[in-house]
């Protein structure tokens, strides 16, 4: 399979670097644009010259080898045009794919933190729609500069060459459809930009209600959820009226103002071809002429309106398509040893709000088993996240006596695995949401998560689809499905958040022997609140909700650890789960 490669561009968030990227496909659109838009202007001289030779009653020979030069111009012409759109769109294609990459990679580079601030269909928005407008305003430009500008010019002087008095005196409103477009502008982008900003809140409410389309049924308020998203897309219309109906509808009315030059053009022209200053096959070819430069500048002022809606989405892009360095993927990683070491760690989601966990320390090693569990709201989860390396922590994190946060990030995806509340199912088959695009051989990790008797009813074995986000599935064998995801590749370290909330008591005994006996070379972060084996773990980190932190073997905690032994005695002891969690 081919693979798109992207070089890497300096300074990608100015336009005019896209052109230079593009060095030898720019160099043809030049050469085709210019020789394509001069050559056009010889159409309407060898139409008016087939005129007059067929007024003055020349040969039939002549009149033929006339016919025949104008139709041969016309389709060098023509196909010097094709050329040049064929090179304008490679070059939109290839532009269009540089940014939608430079955007997603820098997405993903960007700090889980970072990400949390934003909203999905805001990023969909721009990534899809905006690059869409950037790129196509960018075509157009690029389209335009030749078939409008280069255009115009040539119209201009040839039309300047038969007379220079009606040619100043017709092209005098011309100017004044680009001053109408040029004072319109900040109207127009004031509308785009209050377009695309509904466009990308109406893109969350569709996101939001595909997610969460279940909740909303059974608890009765999809109803209400109907009404309210067809009232955003009605003003989502709207404002997409607004952005588009003045670029829209003021075109005739340029056409028109341009066009108000032919009254110069027909009266002081036919008074030329009265007095016989000109032939009708001259007057014939500068009204032609004079008819193309107005409506390619009224074309010029309705692009001058299209720009100003593309600024508007480039400017929402461009903070994306800062220069993305990518990070060292070596690896020296030890995979024969592992030792984890966290002295004071204390972690909040942002910077200047109140620490979750505090001061926390602790020391393990491969073969291990720590569980993790407290009360609710005593920071279980987060103390899982924070051992990720993906938020900024205060205290160290020390993995085989490295700081985590000085791993690059390759590094960290291949010596930690998690697992964390939600199984994130992918639509896809129970192979490829294990693997991930990767080649393995499942069947072990099956075993160890006890789902090789689910897949034995299944008609599709490892092929058998899931469905979206694993509906097709119970919440058990999603569960087990995930987790075998986070240990197919044994990594040093696997954090396991609330693995078992899903399964029974005795698939949960099982699963718990297999990670002790085939997982000797990794060292697992059990987060549950589910305490039935805990007694067949190495060590216990106990969270409170006041920030202190008990730690030590279960024998220990029962001993010196009243909340301890009081959610086990409950869980344990009389059957039932602590509501302290």
């Amino acid at each position: 399979m081919s693979k798109l490669k992207i070089e890497p561009m300096k300074q990608p968030d100015r336009i005019i670097n896209y052109w230079k990227k593009e060095k030898f496909v720019a160099a043809c659109i030049i050469v085709f644009g210019i020789s394509s838009n001069v050559t056009i202007i010889l159409g309407p001289i060898y139409q008016g010259k087939l005129i007059d030779s067929i007024a003055q009653g020349n040969s039939l020979f002549s009149v033929v080898l006339l016919a025949v030069t104008y139709a041969a111009l016309i389709g060098t012409t023509q196909l010097l045009r094709c050329v040049k759109r064929f090179y304008i769109r490679r070059f939109a294609n290839s532009t269009s794919s540089t940014i939608r990459l430079m955007i997603y990679n820098n997405i993903m580079h960007k700090s889980t933190s970072e990400l949390d601030n934003e909203k999905t269909g805001n990023l969909m928005t721009r990534v899809i729609c905006d690059v869409d407008l950037c790129v196509e305003g960018m075509r157009k430009f690029t389209t335009e500069i030749f078939d409008t500008g280069v255009l115009m010019i040539s119209y201009l002087i040839s039309m300047l060459v038969y007379d220079v008095k009606i040619s100043v005196l017709s092209i005098i409103f011309v100017p004044v459809a680009m001053v109408i477009a040029e004072k319109l502008k900040s109207v127009i982008y004031k509308y785009s930009k209050d377009y695309r900003k509904k466009s990308s809140e109406v893109a969350d409410i569709t996101y939001d209600t595909i997610e969460n389309s279940m909740l909303y049924r059974v608890t009765g308020i999809e109803a209400k959820n109907r009404v309210r998203y067809n009232d955003e897309l009605k003003d989502l219309q709207d404002k997409a009226i607004k952005a588009n109906i003045l670029e829209n509808s003021m075109q005739p009315v340029y056409n028109v103002i341009a066009m108000l030059g032919i009254i110069m053009v027909i009266y002081l022209g036919g008074t030329k071809v009265i007095n016989g200053g000109w032939t009708v096959g001259v007057f014939s070819t500068y009204v032609a002429m004079f008819t193309a430069m107005a409506v390619k500048a009224s074309k010029a002022a309705k692009l001058f309106n299209s720009v100003q809606k593309s600024q508007v989405s480039w400017k929402r892009i461009k903070p994306y398509l800062a220069e993305c360095k990518t990070k060292d993927n070596s690896s020296n990683i030890n995979r024969r040893d592992t030792t984890l070491s966290v002295k004071n760690l204390s972690f909040a989601y942002e910077e200047g709000r109140e620490n979750i966990i505090e001061n926390i320390s602790f020391e393990a090693m491969k073969g291990e088993i720590i569980g993790v569990t407290g009360s609710i709201a005593s920071g279980k989860s987060t103390l899982g996240l924070s051992l990720l390396g993906l938020y900024p922590y205060l205290g160290n994190i020390k993995i085989d006596g490295k700081e985590l946060k000085d791993y690059s990030e390759c590094e960290k995806s291949q010596m930690i695995s998690y697992l964390g509340h939600r199984p994130q199912l992918l639509s896809d088959t129970i192979y490829n949401n294990i693997t991930l695009g990767s080649i393995e051989d499942i069947t072990s990790v099956l075993e160890d998560v006890c789902f090789d008797t689910d897949l034995d009813s299944m008609a599709n074995g490892q092929d058998t689809l899931v469905g979206n986000s694993g509906i097709k599935l119970s919440g058990g064998q999603q569960a087990r499905i995930a987790l075998a995801r986070a240990l197919l590749n044994k990594n040093k370290i696997i954090i396991l958040d609330d693995p078992f909330s899903a399964v029974d008591m005795k698939t949960e005994e099982r699963i718990i022997e297999n990670l002790k006996n085939n997982y000797k070379d990794s060292l697992i972060i059990l987060i549950s609140h589910r305490l039935a084996i805990f007694n067949r773990i190495n060590k216990i980190i106990l969270l409170k909700t006041n920030r202190t932190v008990d730690y030590g073997t279960h024998d220990e905690l029962m001993k010196n650890s009243e909340l301890y032994a009081k959610i086990y005695n409950l869980q344990c002891t009389e059957g039932g789960d602590s509501d302290e969690e």
